[in-house]
């Protein structure tokens, strides 16, 4: 599963690398802080779930919300 990190299909499903890091370190604080996981844990540590539910698409960016710009077509490419 972390192997989704090996990859760069992960950040290009958020427009890079930055965006990425801050998802999943807001991510990892929530649950930490008690929040729900959005995926099966199995076992699994929370880091190992992040990745999992943002590669579900459980979890992303509110770009509108945020003010960041939303990645365009070719950056998902």
């Amino acid at each position: 599963m972390i192997d989704a990190l090996k990859s760069d299909e992960i950040v290009n499903k958020l427009g890079g690398r930055f965006k990425l890091t801050a998802l999943i370190q807001r991510r990892l604080a929530e649950l930490i802080d008690g929040a729900r996981p959005l995926v099966d844990r199995a076992g699994r540590t929370d880091f190992e779930v992040v990745i999992d539910e943002i590669m579900q698409d459980k979890i992303t960016i509110d770009f509108d919300a945020s003010g960041l710009p939303q990645p365009d077509a070719a950056e998902l490419r």
